[in-house]
């Protein structure tokens, strides 16, 4: 079962790591990052049924049992700095 409540200990940090690891990033090379990151947390969590949950909480067209009230993720696009 996916878990949606927060658990991320300094979210903001995270926030600015993520975004800084994309600076001088071509577009396709973001993308990439981002295709390989979620592979590599979905390795580690490894549940096919709380994957494919978060697939589709993150599209929009399910809300996780116990999430009343959690909007699902609204995705932004990462902003690439100029290199």
């Amino acid at each position: 079962m996916l878990d949606t409540q927060p658990r991320l200990q300094a979210c903001d940090d995270f926030y600015e790591a993520l975004i800084t690891s994309h600076n001088g990033l071509t577009p396709p090379e973001s993308h990439a990052m981002n295709a390989r990151l979620i592979l590599l947390l979905a390795n580690h969590i490894g549940d096919q049924a709380t994957l494919l949950q978060a697939l589709q909480f993150a599209r929009g067209t399910t809300v996780p049992a116990g999430s009343a009230g959690i909007a699902p993720v609204t995705p932004v696009a990462p902003v690439h700095a100029a290199a």
